[in-house]
């Protein structure tokens, strides 16, 4: 008979292995759990990093481009500040220096003119703020140009803004928006 009070039932090898089995996958699940948390946090970093760079890209772009700007603007200044017996010609020779100036600016920022007299008419290229019948001139060609249009490598940068021919209006016709 037994005479113990408080009888432990027998051990079971399957219950023992079982509660093992869940200490392990507990412990492999916490694991999992860190590790996952620690790649959040790194990615969210480098998503952080990312944009903070670009930002000092950007912004390192923009003030190299101004920098470039100045010397324009300091002679237009001097223009502007030129006594009034600087002629006509030389005002307009200044001018011109400093368009050049501009535009070489443009280039080394990757920005081209764009050239659209007798070209034919794409509206991907040309906005079109008129049109005229030209009977010696090809339908849908480029006849004037009002604002000139540019170019980033072959990206659009702003589209040139046109006067089209269109033979299937009356010749006397001028349409302008």
């Amino acid at each position: 008979m037994n005479t113990n009070p408080n009888p432990t039932p027998p051990k079971d090898d399957s219950a023992e292995a079982l509660g093992s089995d869940i200490k392990s996958l507990e412990t492999e699940l916490a694991r999992q759990k860190d590790l996952y948390l620690r790649l959040a946090a790194d990615f969210e970093n480098f998503r952080k990093r990312t944009a903070q760079e670009a930002d000092r890209r950007a912004a390192a772009q923009k003030e190299a481009f101004i920098r470039d700007l100045l010397p324009v603007i300091d002679n237009l200044e001097r223009a502007l500040a030129s006594e009034a017996s600087t002629s006509p010609e030389q005002l307009r020779q200044g001018v011109q220096m400093t368009l050049q100036q501009l535009r070489e600016l443009l280039r080394r920022h990757g920005i081209e003119p764009e050239e659209s007299l007798s070209q034919p008419f794409d509206p991907l290229r040309h906005e079109a703020v008129g049109s005229r019948t030209v009977p010696s001139q090809p339908d849908h060609i480029v006849l004037e140009t009002f604002q000139r249009g540019y170019r980033r490598g072959n990206e659009v940068f702003r589209p040139a803004k046109v006067i089209v021919n269109d033979l299937s209006k009356p010749e006397s016709t001028w349409n302008a928006r």
